[in-house]
C-alpha cells in the first residue's frame, strides 16, 4: 500500500512539473494552422501570416485579432528551420508573454538568430 501511495504521490508531481503546450500551432512555410485547444481557437483569428527579409534574417509575422470581448494572457515561441526542414536555433527562445484586450488586433513577430533560418513555426498557448 505504501508503494502506491508513493507512485500516486511522484506522478502527481511529475504531472505538475509539464509544460502546458496546448494551444495553437502556426506553420509559417505550409501555412498550416493547428487548433490543439478549441476555446483559444475561437478566440483568436489569424488574419496572416509571412516570412519577411530583414538584415540578412527571416522574419515570422503572425497578425491576429481577438474574437472575444475579455482580455487574454497567451503566451508563444517561435521555432526555425532552414530549407531541408531542420531546426536551426539550438536553444530555444524563452516563452513569451502577451496580453490580448477585447477585440483587439495585434502581431507577434521573431527574427531568426541562425541565418540559415528560413521557414518558422510558432505555437501559441494560454498563460498559465
Amino acid at each position: 500500500m505504501k508503494k502506491w501511495i508513493v507512485a500516486l504521490g511522484m506522478a502527481v508531481i511529475l504531472a505538475g512539473c509539464a509544460d502546458n503546450t496546448a494551444g495553437l500551432n502556426i506553420d509559417g512555410q505550409s501555412q498550416k494552422i493547428i487548433f490543439a485547444d478549441n476555446v483559444l481557437g475561437s478566440r483568436l483569428n489569424i488574419d496572416s501570416i509571412r516570412t519577411v527579409q530583414a538584415d540578412d534574417r527571416a522574419r515570422g509575422i503572425v497578425q491576429f485579432s481577438s474574437q472575444y470581448k475579455g482580455d487574454q494572457i497567451i503566451q508563444y515561441r517561435f521555432y526555425w528551420y532552414d530549407d531541408q526542414g531542420l531546426e536551426v536555433n539550438t536553444k530555444l527562445a524563452p516563452w513569451r508573454r502577451v496580453v490580448v484586450r477585447g477585440f483587439e488586433s495585434f502581431s507577434i513577430s521573431e527574427a531568426s538568430v541562425n541565418p540559415n533560418g528560413t521557414q518558422f513555426r510558432v505555437t501559441i498557448r494560454e498563460a498559465e
